[in-house]
């Protein structure tokens, strides 16, 4: 497996946990919805607004065909709704070892509180759409990880460690 990829909720430390990962194992970083950002030159609320979630996902499955022919050795840390589609699902398990990180749902309510820029959470009632999308994912979640962790309760080097050990099987 060439590239280790982080999968799961927004606010489950993909980012957090990726970047201080690929610094520890000398390997590169990029976030998929960094990227998107940086390729269509807008945020991605706005991307939403303008276009819908439809074409958002469209770039996101773009994306990842990309990524099979020209990242190699690096940790990808991917939006929260990209292992929805079954197609991105088997691209991902492609890319390299899946690492699901998973937290309940009052320590993701707790990291996405104040954050502005996720539109899927959009609206009232910010708990209610947590708890609906967090039931909706988790099995393709699930379905695309080869290795699942909690970060509930550890501190970002503690959830790094874990991958570590966890992903050598893997030969990462």
């Amino acid at each position: 497996m060439k590239n280790l990829i982080l999968i799961g909720f927004m606010g489950a430390g993909k980012t957090t946990a990726g970047k201080l990962l690929a610094k520890e194992k000398e390997m590169g970083f990029t976030d998929t919805d960094e990227r998107i950002v940086s390729e269509q030159g807008r945020e991605i609320p706005d991307i939403f607004a303008e276009d819908g979630e439809a074409y958002f996902r469209d770039l996101e499955t773009e994306l990842l065909c990309h990524m099979q022919e020209d990242t190699y050795h690096t940790v990808i840390s991917v939006g929260g709704g990209m292992p929805v589609r079954k197609q991105n699902r088997e691209l991902l398990r492609s890319l390299g070892c899946v690492v699901y990180l998973s937290a309940s749902r009052q320590t993701i309510l707790e990291r996405v509180k104040n954050d502005g820029s996720r539109p899927m959470l959009d609206g009232d009632d910010l708990e209610a759409r947590v708890k609906r999308l967090m039931r909706e994912r988790e099995n393709f979640y699930r379905q695309a990880a080869h290795v699942m962790i909690r970060t509930d309760g550890r501190s970002v080097p503690q959830v790094v460690r874990i991958i570590d050990q966890e992903t050598r099987k893997y030969g990462l």
